[in-house]
């Protein structure tokens, strides 16, 4: 199993960037979540985003991009986006995208952005925001 993160960059306050996580060495049928996180420097690791296809594709936002980010897969490309604007400083980070094959339904949000609820993981991109 293998993750690649695209797409990071400098931005501007205010400006847009797309992440992409290309997934090879699996079927992307086999996945049952997707999600991203982040991490600032001398902070720990934060659950944005997932998409969860045990419940359908439901997606799941953390209250700080709620709104602004949004997750999308592409299965014929093996592909997961992380579509962020009206970016803000605070976005700065290392984002990095991670998949299980685990199941899960109806643990609700802050349970679907846990780290550790994650098994296969990207090296990251760096993303930054200037103001």
């Amino acid at each position: 199993v293998q993750l690649v993160e695209s797409g990071g960059g400098l931005a501007q306050a205010g400006g847009s960037l797309r992440l992409s996580c290309t997934g090879s060495g699996f079927s992307f049928d086999d996945v049952n979540s997707f999600a991203w996180f982040r991490q600032a420097p001398g902070k720990a690791r934060e659950g944005i985003s997932a998409i969860n296809n045990s419940e359908g594709g439901r997606r799941y936002y953390a209250d700080p991009v709620k709104g602004r980010f949004t997750i999308s897969a592409d299965d014929a490309k093996n592909t997961v986006y992380l579509d962020m604007t009206t970016l803000k400083p605070d976005d700065t980070a290392v984002y990095f995208c991670a998949i299980t094959f685990n199941v899960y339904i109806a643990i609700g949000r802050q349970a679907m952005i846990q780290p550790g609820r994650y098994h296969h993981w990207g090296q990251g991109t760096q993303v930054t925001v200037s103001s």
